[in-house]
């Protein structure tokens, strides 16, 4: 999808020019960026991101120049699809092929906003939904309880359908194992169950078909009374760290079957954490007292403090996604932006200032107040921030788009109102909008290898969206008819 399509036209597919504010070192002459009107074609230019990711970003999704030189000197984006496949053709980059970022400028241009298809529909709210990391299984977790298992590639076929065990609230959140063989599951209670997927049974109830073996994360000295809003596995499958509502971070030794770590982390609820790469050295972690800070556990036994802080979301922080690389993550902010970080910039923790809350306000039933929309942290760290989604009621998650099919070169995100928002991560623009559910979108999930999303909304609907020409849309036959209102 280019920049040059009708105002009617982007207008249908949701087009509109989020604003994005960057640190003006890190822009071209330290120029402010403007907002326009969402859902309005616009002719004002965008400040692009002046950074070494967005130099990372367009290698890993920018085609040969040859590909692209329209004249000598002088580039041209995006290459079409027929050009870059002629190009190819006639050997213009010396390969004799595609290479990865020639194959994600080809993909990252096909964005999954045809639809969308029903794959599951339950009469519960749906919290978590996440593919596999090869993409082949999906898992959705349900308020009720149920956490479905569903093979993609038998047609969605629904390989395990697990009833939680001593379910708290709601299905706070899921992680599957790095060999797709164990996933973890966690409501607002000490106890984390793990799951044998690859089981035989389809129907998992807890110690009647199936043992679902609940890991203790209470230590001694905490009470055991807290829950927990987040839980992943290492990346080697040994240990599961999670984020606990008595302001902690948990590390879990599988092998050894005990608690292994405790954090006292923040001075409020810790919403999120995350590796932040395939090392496990690196924790990110995100809490209600607004801060991001960075873990390293090669230095926790000496001096249990956070290697850095940082600031710059003015509310609690929702959620946090990692690029992979031990340097940039994203975070979800109640003050309604996602903030593009890099670790390089954070502060020690001796400069760490108290959380800059800007209203007295409940963001589980109260609107933000509209005149804090446009403060802006004195502290702030970030590299960019993004807007136009709303973060209320429930953690609402945001991602990086996969590195396979676009080279990351997006971000996206659920949102209070009900939509799905694509943004790009250079230009800021919000490339496309998913409209469908009733509810809130808690969480949705991008296929790691195809130009596939899936939804889901407290709505109870499971849906995945697909790019024009993957197929035909749903006929009006095929609609799902509402029959109830949460």
């Amino acid at each position: 999808m280019n920049g040059t399509a009708s105002g009617a036209a982007a207008d249908e597919m949701g087009y509109a020019m989020s604003r994005l504010e960057i640190e003006s070192d890190l822009c071209d002459g330290g120029k402010s960026i403007h907002e326009a009107n969402n859902n309005q074609g616009s002719n004002k230019p965008l400040n692009y991101l002046d950074n070494e990711i967005a130099q990372v970003t367009r290698l890993r999704s920018e085609p040969h120049e040859r590909l692209s030189q329209a004249v000598p000197g002088r580039r041209e984006l995006p290459v079409s699809t027929v050009k870059m496949l002629a190009g190819r053709e006639c050997n213009y980059s010396g390969r004799g092929r595609f290479s990865s970022a020639d194959c994600c400028h080809v993909l990252s241009r096909y964005l999954p906003v045809n639809g969308p298809w029903l794959v599951d529909q339950m009469n519960s709210r749906a919290y978590v939904s996440q593919f596999s990391a090869d993409g082949s299984l999906f898992v959705a977790g349900f308020q009720g309880g149920h956490i479905r298992i569903y093979n993609v590639d038998q047609g969605w076929k629904v390989q395990k359908n697990i009833l939680a065990k001593s379910l708290r609230w709601t299905v706070t959140d899921t992680s599957l194992s790095p060999d797709q063989r164990y996933l973890v599951y966690a409501s607002m209670s000490p106890i984390v169950h793990i799951v044998n997927v690859r089981s035989a049974e389809v129907e998992s109830l807890a110690n009647i078909t199936e043992i679902h073996e609940g890991l203790d994360f209470s230590s001694d000295d905490d009470g055991g009374s807290f829950g927990i809003f987040s839980v992943k596995f290492s990346t080697d499958g040994r240990e599961v760290v999670a984020g606990s509502n008595d302001d902690s971070i948990y590390v879990y030794d599988l092998e050894a079957n005990k608690l292994s770590l405790r954090i006292p982390a923040h001075t409020s609820d810790v919403n999120t954490v995350c590796f932040a790469d395939e090392t496990g050295n690196l924790i990110y972690s995100g809490s209600d007292d607004t801060f991001c800070k960075v873990w390293d556990r090669r230095c926790l036994a000496a001096k249990d403090k956070s290697v850095g802080v940082l600031m710059g979301h003015l509310e609690g922080i929702t959620f946090i996604d990692s690029r992979g690389d031990g340097r940039y993550f994203i975070s979800n902010g109640k003050d309604q932006t996602i903030k593009l970080w890099d670790i390089r910039r954070m502060s020690p923790n001796t400069t760490c200032s108290p959380s800059f809350g800007s209203y007295e306000w409940d963001y589980r039933w109260m609107d933000y107040p509209p005149q804090a929309r446009d403060m802006k942290h004195p502290s702030d760290r970030s590299v960019a921030t993004y807007r136009g989604h709303s973060v209320l009621r429930t953690l609402i998650r945001c991602y990086f788009s996969p590195a396979y099919s676009t080279g990351q070169k997006y971000i996206y995100t659920g949102s209070h109102n009900s939509c799905v928002y694509i943004y790009d991560l250079v230009s800021g623009a919000q490339v496309a909008t998913l409209k469908h559910h009733k509810s809130p979108v808690r969480d949705c999930s991008w296929h790691p290898n195809y130009p596939m999303l899936v939804s889901s909304s407290w709505d109870g609907d499971i849906v995945k969206w697909e790019f024009p020409g993957g197929g035909e849309p749903p006929s009006s036959s095929n609609k799902r008819v509402r029959r109830r209102h949460f």
